[in-house]
């Protein structure tokens, strides 16, 4: 049809003769993962790749395999948070093998496919949706208790691709404290919801700054709403996590593995009892 896109998944048009329906993906016959977690928010800029390296660094820590799948195709940062550059090696069959971080971490990110991590992807949806679902479905995984599949901001191709054809046990949602996210992250919320993905649990990044010298906590911007909204929606598992210029250090010198917090213990324990 005129103007069609190509991607049936996130296409309103019920009428449609060339409708498709979509397909759950297959796994690489190498991979066996237990459980697929997708970290989401309804917009960019609150944390959410923080929030999949940190949450990731948490399970490996209890002696979990972890994998992180970073969804933000045109938006990567996973690579850098863990210090990988260098480029991705290929099994016996030239399939792309994940990265594995230096406590034990597999990532795969676009930006392992380029000399230049600037370099911008230039793709459209139907072509984002590709990547993506190669990413899964032709990458050997090997064994995993999780993947954490680090989602692109907005409710658009993307997040309908994963929330359709992954096996997803259930979602992350990502806020800040600032009103109009949370307004947005209701529409993440929602979306979760309609395509039946349950909210296992909810963090609220920048909620807080602890001084150093007093230990009182600033809530600069602006009151906290992660526990009402958690108790509004019946979602057990939050968190709050404070702005600490130490962690950005480290994520920006790609040592997110050496950030030592306690912050994700209740989202872990939640994943943990599923």
């Amino acid at each position: 049809m005129a103007g069609c896109s190509g991607s049936c998944g996130s296409c309103g048009d019920s009428s449609c003769g060339e409708r498709k329906e979509p397909q759950a993906l297959k796994q690489h016959e190498g991979t066996k993962i237990d459980k697929i977690i997708a970290i989401a928010s309804g917009k960019g800029g609150v944390g959410k790749s923080l929030t999949t390296a940190l949450l990731a660094c948490e399970l490996n820590r209890r002696g979990k395999k972890v994998g992180i799948l970073d969804g933000d195709i045109t938006g990567p940062s996973i690579p850098r948070s863990f210090g990988v550059h260098s480029a991705p090696q290929v099994d016996e069959d030239g399939m792309l093998l994940p990265a594995v971080t230096k406590t034990g971490i597999k990532i795969v990110s676009t930006n392992m496919l380029t000399a230049d991590e600037a370099t911008p992807f230039l793709w459209r949806g139907p072509v984002l949706n590709g990547v993506l679902t190669q990413f899964y479905s032709d990458i050997n995984w090997g064994e995993l208790d999780y993947l954490l599949i680090d989602m692109p901001p907005g409710t658009g191709d993307i997040p309908m691709t994963v929330f359709q054809q992954f096996p997803i046990a259930g979602a992350i949602v990502v806020s800040s404290p600032q009103v109009l996210v949370n307004m947005i992250v209701e529409k993440c919320i929602r979306m979760c919801a309609s395509m039946k993905v349950p909210v296992l649990g909810l963090v609220e990044n920048m909620s807080y700054y602890e001084c150093p010298n007093c230990s009182e906590k600033h809530e600069i911007f602006g009151k906290s709403e992660v526990e009402y909204i958690a108790k509004e929606k019946h979602i057990d598992a939050w968190a709050r996590i404070p702005m600490e210029p130490q962690v950005t250090a480290k994520v920006d010198a790609g040592n997110v593995e050496d950030i030592d917090n306690s912050w994700y213990a209740g989202i872990a324990d939640k994943l943990e009892s599923l």
